[in-house]
């Protein structure tokens, strides 16, 4: 058995999850978002990055995030490509900084505006 705290609302239900022979069962969970978080989070674990990169013209950074989790087995490689990356403003929030984030499929977006 397999517990783990949901991170997916404030709550933050203690869950369990068991291997069964149909599946997993999950228990601890209020509502159904917490049984999904559970599932993935034993089968193929996902997370948002959030990380800045540099910004021409200075010593500024720009903060950006993944537009959606990717695997976590990924992330260091997903750091790797970020950290090489320069933008030059103007920059919006929300504008796209790189498709495909280390082959995921995933954008990099900034989350703040850059003059």
């Amino acid at each position: 058995m397999t517990e783990l705290t949901c991170i997916v609302c404030p709550i933050g239900c203690r869950l369990r999850v068991a291997r069964e022979l149909d599946g997993l069962k999950v228990t601890g969970n209020e509502c159904r978002r917490g049984e999904e978080y559970a599932k993935d989070e034993v089968t193929a674990p996902k997370r948002i990055v959030t990380a800045v990169v540099k910004v021409d013209e200075g010593e500024r950074m720009l903060p950006v995030k993944t537009a959606q989790a990717i695997p976590k087995e990924i992330i260091f490689l997903a750091m790797e490509e970020i950290k090489e990356i320069i933008v030059a403003p103007p920059v919006t929030s929300g504008q796209v900084i790189k498709e495909n984030l280390a082959g995921t499929g995933v954008a990099l977006v900034a989350t703040k505006h850059c003059k």
